[in-house]
């Protein structure tokens, strides 16, 4: 009797172990899922890399990885995304380096104006030690960095002709919501509005602003120079993207799977920036060949004024950025 009881019990954990075991093969049969989810368009250097990105990955990784993109907020809005990932609602977003801002205050040097003479040095700054320290500092909060991503140089825009630093004094400037860019156009003695990217051209329109500072594509694409009349070619700042990730998530994806997703999104980098690169050269063609608008570039020696007014921002900030930041800043524009 004890042993068909013995039997019996026996077949049943049997069983309990082959069904727990058909499940875990099932489980580990699935493919890991990736929402990629980000505000722009489609037909944007970001929006062609999300889908650079799951194009190669779901090729190169194929049953192990499948990614979802989400453009144009179709998943969650400029304000609810950062909350998703944390809560691991999306595994993947490309935000505005400006809107970091709370989580470390270090990257903050990519708003300081007149700091990187050109996108070259951007590059060799995100590629240093420092640039690089920055996709891991919010780990702590749940937040990796895996990429930058070029939206491009910032240049200068308004009703009047801003050549000399005192040129802005007195004129209202759209800005994004960022404390440096506040404090830029406080030390021209100018004044700062915050600003949806939505509202710009109707706000410079209206007179609501006269000025604004943005990449040759954004203008383009929003037709400000429908009611800009002076561009300055300033190369003052910078529109980038810091491509993350859900700290937690990517962590526990199996070691090979990891490395080649980070494989994949180097090589996805190099094509969104050239890409990047090719937009805001085409986009200032076109605004050049439409006769709304003038455009005027610094001299070597107006360049220098413009970086020497902005001293003050930089000191404000050099604390929250950090002094080893800033030197790794201005040595990146040399060669390397």
């Amino acid at each position: 009797m004890f042993g068909s009881v013995f039997g019996s019990t026996g077949r049943a954990l049997l069983a309990v172990l082959a069904l727990a075991c058909a499940s875990a093969t099932q489980a580990a049969d699935e493919p890991v899922v990736i929402k990629f989810a980000h505000v722009v368009a489609e037909n944007t250097p970001k929006g062609q890399g999300a889908l650079m990105f799951k194009r190669l990955a779901e090729e190169r990784l194929p049953g192990r990885v499948r990614v979802e993109v989400y453009p144009n907020s179709s998943l969650f809005g400029d304000g609810k995304e950062m909350e998703a990932l944390l809560l691991g609602d999306v595994q993947m977003l490309a935000p505005s380096l400006a809107k970091f801002e709370q989580y470390t205050r270090k990257v903050q040097i990519f708003d300081l104006p007149f700091l990187f003479d050109d996108i070259q040095a951007v590059d060799n700054f995100q590629r240093s030690p420092q640039g690089q320290s920055l996709l891991s500092s919010m780990q702590g909060k749940g937040i990796l960095g895996l990429a930058y991503w070029h939206n491009g140089m910032k240049q200068l825009s308004a009703n009047r002709l801003l050549l000399e630093p005192g040129d802005a004094r007195g004129l209202k400037f759209r800005v994004q919501a960022s404390d440096v860019l506040n404090e830029q156009f406080r030390e021209l003695r100018a004044i700062s509005r915050k600003m949806s990217f939505a509202e710009v051209y109707q706000g410079l329109q209206t007179g609501v602003v006269n000025g604004t500072e943005n990449t040759w594509s954004n203008y383009e694409s929003q037709k400000v120079n429908e009611v800009q009349k002076y561009f300055t070619e300033s190369n003052h700042g910078l529109v980038d993207y810091m491509v993350i990730t859900n700290a937690k998530f990517w962590n526990g994806l199996p070691p090979d799977l990891r490395t080649e997703l980070a494989k994949i999104m180097a090589e996805v980098t190099v094509q969104v920036n050239l890409e990047a690169e090719r937009l805001n050269r085409d986009a200032r063609q076109r605004i050049l060949a439409s006769g709304t608008s003038e455009i005027h570039s610094l001299t070597a020696q107006q360049r220098a004024d413009w970086r020497a007014a902005m001293q003050p921002v930089w000191q404000k900030f050099r604390d929250n950025v950090g002094a080893d930041f800033l030197q790794a800043a201005e040595a990146s524009n040399r060669p390397h």
